[in-house]
């Protein structure tokens, strides 16, 4: 293949690429060289397993919260939408499938347990756009009250209690695909590359992408354009409750059963994910292979930290945060120049 044409099409996968754009490239790469000397077994394979599988959740939400930042919005409800969809997954699966089957649970019931609490989330998700859109209100606010509702929504259901859940969620987060010797490719890992191709197939190839980049860089001459931004909005929130719930049920596999303190992190997590990848929060700009290289740094951080013995819990949480308003920072200043 002549290198004209390689180069077009990897230019094509990854977006484009600027000054602000490498910085995380960078950041990722003074990451591993610093973990390699400072931990001496980040990179056995254990350690790279773990990468794969805390990167995976944030990869699937990461992917929804890309759709929404690109289009000039906010979602706030992506943790308590994981929360609730993982929680009603638990209770159908033990309160419903368990009880019809009389322990033995079909391939079938496993299917409605899953897809049912992820057409909830899809719901929830196009009633926060509608809203959003209706009464012209900044995203934030209408979010902010639909993580009430998730959260509401989780705790009335459970009752506070834990609930398993089915066995394909605990395979899929915990099991893989053995490459030789310690080696494993995650289950996770491999549904988060799914998730994320067919992320950036959507965004970069289909008219609907273009209408997010579009939406997100000017509304008002998108609009102008003949461009619904409306319906824009409400599908880029649809999408991002939907892999927010994937996401959810994917981390309540890797626990193998949902309490309510899981994913209380996880919309702090992927919105620094998605900021350090070069996805702008005023919209337009940013692209999936971008949010990628932000999952990896962030990953790369909180698991060689993890890694140094030397450094307690409390530095690690002050540490996270210094290197993460570095690299902002950084951002930042490449961005105005």
């Amino acid at each position: 293949m002549p290198q004209p044409v390689a180069k077009n099409r990897l230019s094509r996968l990854l977006g484009r690429w600027e000054a602000r754009d490498v910085a995380p490239l960078v950041s990722l790469t003074l990451l591993v060289i610093f973990f390699t000397f400072a931990a001496p077994n980040f990179l056995k394979p254990a350690t790279l397993t773990a990468i794969l599988k805390q990167g995976s959740v944030l990869a699937i939400v990461s992917v929804g919260l890309t759709y929404v930042l690109l289009c000039g919005e906010i979602d706030l409800a992506v943790g308590t939408m994981a929360l609730w969809c993982a929680c009603c997954c638990g209770w159908l699966f033990e309160n419903w499938a368990a009880g019809l089957g009389g322990g033995e649970v079909s391939l079938a019931m496993t299917a409605l347990v899953i897809l049912l609490p992820l057409a909830s989330c899809a719901a929830l998700g196009v009633l926060s756009g509608g809203l959003t859109v209706a009464s012209r209100l900044p995203s934030f606010i209408i979010s902010l009250a639909m993580m009430f509702i998730a959260e509401g929504l989780a705790r009335y259901l459970t009752k506070s209690k834990m609930y398993e859940v089915p066995q394909l969620l605990a395979a899929v987060g915990n099991e893989g695909v053995h490459l030789g010797g310690r080696y494993m490719l995650p289950y996770s890992a491999m549904l988060a590359a799914a998730v994320f191709m067919l992320g950036h197939f959507v965004l970069r190839y289909t008219r609907f992408g273009r209408y997010v980049y579009a939406t997100g860089g000017n509304r008002q001459a998108a609009r102008l354009a003949g461009i619904r931004t409306g319906r824009i909005v409400l599908c880029c929130m649809a999408i991002c409750a939907v892999t927010a719930g994937i996401g959810g049920l994917v981390n309540s596999g890797r626990m193998t059963n949902v309490t309510l303190d899981q994913n209380k992190d996880l919309l702090l997590s992927a919105v620094a994910c998605v900021v350090l990848g070069g996805t702008s929060l005023f919209g337009g700009e940013g692209s999936m292979g971008k949010t990628v290289v932000g999952v990896l740094t962030f990953t790369v951080l909180s698991v060689g930290l993890m890694q140094i013995n030397w450094i307690d819990d409390l530095a690690r949480q002050l540490l996270t945060g210094l290197v993460l308003m570095v690299a902002l920072v950084i951002n930042g200043v490449l961005a105005r120049r």
